[in-house]
């Protein structure tokens, strides 16, 4: 059955669009991975500054085996500094992950 992890992220008010741009640069990074079902990043279109990551997985197994690879840890760490340059700031003031079953829906 089909787990659903969301990581809800907050983010300044100017770095949504940081926040894109990094999940652009590393699209298609986990579709390999075993029992990986899809994947959506949601921009809020309210006052709201929470944008959620939903990735759907086979079971909690496969989401673990992901999270303990060493390519999560790749597209997770943070940006090292161009020679003299500062590291990139962090894009996310804090962030929270959500776990789910899907309940019920529809195939539309």
């Amino acid at each position: 059955m089909t787990i659903i992890k969301i990581n809800a992220i907050t983010v300044a008010d100017d770095s949504g669009d940081a926040l894109a741009h990094r999940f652009a640069a590393r699209a298609g990074a986990v579709d390999g991975s075993a029992g990986f079902e899809g994947f959506e990043l949601l921009k809020p279109t309210d006052d709201r500054s929470t944008w959620l990551v939903i990735t759907r997985w086979a079971d909690e197994e496969s989401f673990q085996a992901w999270v303990s690879s060493p390519a999560f840890g790749h597209g997770h760490r943070s940006e090292a500094p161009a020679d003299g340059e500062p590291a990139a700031k962090p894009v996310g003031m804090s962030s929270e992950l959500w776990s789910y079953d899907v309940a019920g829906g529809s195939n539309v």
